[in-house]
């Protein structure tokens, strides 16, 4: 019996149509996935609970798929079959997103269920390696894969997104907590920082946001990173998977939605990383970049 460890978008969907046996469907209170009934709903301070009924249910194996915003959490709505997994949960959440991660997987797998990936699950998720549009990458993709993997490996340390934007060899835009849509927002209209929550520390985090402005402004408003971020159009978008995150979990996905903002961004086209990233409907995907000239390489 396969479960879904569901967050949002149409990734969980896809996963479940390609089922011989319809999956039981778990969601993140707040996170209903596209076009799915929800058996089982839960919370962080409810997961004890949440194992115990896929235990009593038969599961043997689980996928996490979908979009998750980090969740809210507190001790007060702490359950008895979640108290005695608090140190693990704490330990891990200290060590950043990946290790949290990580640690409920092994919740999972300590209790018999073995982890799959969506893309595991329906391997066509993975396109296979080549340029995937009519539109070729241009002369110059090399210089700007080369800056992109060093912007990936910076991320990978900071625990941070998959994705950024290079023109003219520069980093003009970063995935961070917001997501790549709103990355990629960023480039064509002058998108506002949300303010981040402010429960607990509110002047902690009024100073990590001030920070964290200062320092794009810095990135910004000098430099070869302002003359590219000047320009009108161009560039390349890419996106792989963190290095050494555990695939299983949080593989980057594309769909059509991203097509559409990188198209919107006036961007030249895409790369992405070959059997690290998931493409949502694919035909769909190259039919929009074809019609708006843009490649997408597949790399």
């Amino acid at each position: 019996m396969l479960a879904l460890i569901s967050g949002t978008g149409a990734l969980p969907s896809v996963v479940a149509a390609h089922q011989p046996t319809p999956p039981i469907i778990c969601a993140l209170d707040g996170h209903k996935p596209d076009g799915l009934e929800v058996d089982v709903w839960f919370r962080l301070e409810t997961i004890g609970t949440l194992l115990h009924k896929l235990v009593a249910r038969g599961v043997t194996e689980v996928c996490f798929c979908g979009a998750i915003q980090r969740p809210g959490f507190s001790p007060l709505k702490l359950d008895a079959r979640t108290m005695p997994l608090v140190p693990t949960l704490a330990r891990a959440v200290k060590d950043g997103e990946d290790a949290a991660l990580r640690a409920i997987l092994g919740l999972f797998e300590k209790r018999g269920m073995i982890a799959k990936g969506a893309h595991a699950l329906v391997p066509e998720l993975l396109p296979q390696p080549g340029i995937l549009t009519r539109t070729p990458v241009p002369q110059d993709i090399e210089a700007h894969i080369k800056a992109a993997e060093q912007v990936s490996i910076e991320q990978g340390r900071a625990d941070e997104g998959q994705s950024c934007v290079i023109r003219d060899e520069q980093v003009i835009a970063r995935e961070d907590a917001r997501g790549t849509d709103a990355m990629l927002r960023g480039l064509c209209q002058n998108d506002v920082r949300p303010m981040p929550t402010t429960e607990g520390d509110p002047f902690g985090a009024a100073m990590d946001f001030v920070g964290d402005m200062l320092d794009d402004a810095a990135d910004w408003l000098s430099g070869p990173v302002a003359e590219a971020r000047a320009k009108p159009r161009g560039g390349v978008f890419f996106k792989a998977p963190k290095p050494g995150q555990d695939r299983r979990i949080d593989l980057p996905t594309i769909g059509p939605e991203t097509a559409r903002a990188v198209i919107q961004a006036r961007l030249d086209g895409m790369v992405i990383a070959a059997e690290g990233v998931m493409v949502l409907e694919r035909e769909k995907v190259v039919r929009l970049l074809d019609d708006a000239g843009l490649f997408l390489w597949v790399r």
